[in-house]
């Protein structure tokens, strides 16, 4: 009975790894005696945004490090649509689409070079990939631009480029660590109305980290990450609820310790 019971056990998580967009379970990583990420465990719906909320520092991009398998974690599993990055990093990378914080565009190049080369990297023709850039460009009104060098372009409009990069191969879920660091208020809130509007319309999952309490909407999924651990995993309301507070800006104040939420950046 108790073997039936393990079996069914393991049949019933295995059930929700395949469901979800992505999970961890119980991942922990250290760079030497500092332990970045502290026994992590969280899973995200398919079809659903959802952010990842931490001060620099937090250990957002060493998770997105971890599941992009630029690293191994050292302890636990991680799953993308069911398939473990480890075991099978193949089918679970050709799933995922990455935007990371520090810029990677070739600025000596047009923006239809570098999107050009980028799908030639994911093994997709010139025939096909031309017509997907065209479409993708015109998605964010930036189809004046194709023929322009990466470095003539603002901060915001390098973005955005990076973001369709990320979106040619067609992947099911969207990784963006920090995407709007840095640029000016219009810009943020015209990548945060794209990006929302990819999960609404194209169903894809998007996990967005960001310092910025700002960028958090009612309905998002918010993972609260603190010094490596996982401190709140819910929606605003319940995270609410939980805290005994009336904003998302107090219950993270009051989760991670910090009293001054002006302050930009790391630790105060």
């Amino acid at each position: 009975m108790k073997l039936q019971s393990r079996l069914t056990e393991t049949s019933q998580d295995e059930e929700r790894a395949a469901a979800a967009a992505l999970e961890l379970a119980s991942v922990s990583y250290s760079y030497g005696q500092r332990k970045a990420l502290d026994n992590v465990s969280f899973s995200i719906e398919p079809s659903r945004f959802t952010v990842l909320l931490g001060l620099n520092g937090a250990g957002k991009t060493t998770l997105f490090s971890l599941v992009s398998h630029l690293f191994s974690p050292r302890t636990g599993r991680i799953r993308v649509f069911g398939q473990d990055i480890n075991r099978n990093s193949g089918p679970a990378l050709r799933r995922l689409g990455i935007v990371f914080q520090a810029r990677t565009l070739d600025l000596d190049l047009s923006v239809r070079q570098n999107l050009l080369y980028h799908a030639a990297l994911h093994g997709i023709g010139t025939r096909v990939a031309r017509p997907r850039i065209d479409e993708l460009l015109q998605s964010i009104d930036m189809t004046d631009r194709i023929e322009e060098k990466v470095r003539g372009l603002s901060g915001g409009q390098i973005r955005r480029v990076e973001i369709i990069r990320a979106l040619l191969h067609r992947p099911s879920l969207l990784l963006l660590d920090e995407a709007t660091v840095g640029l000016d208020i219009k810009s943020r809130a015209t990548i945060l109305k794209d990006i929302r509007a990819l999960v609404q319309q194209q169903g894809i999952s998007v996990l967005w980290a960001t310092h910025l309490i700002d960028e958090v909407g009612q309905a998002d999924q918010v993972l609260v990450l603190d010094q490596g651990r996982l401190v709140a995993d819910g929606q605003v309301s319940t995270i609410l609820s939980e805290t005994g507070t009336e904003t998302i800006n107090q219950a993270f104040s009051k989760l991670t310790g910090i009293a001054d939420l002006n302050v930009r950046g790391g630790r105060p």
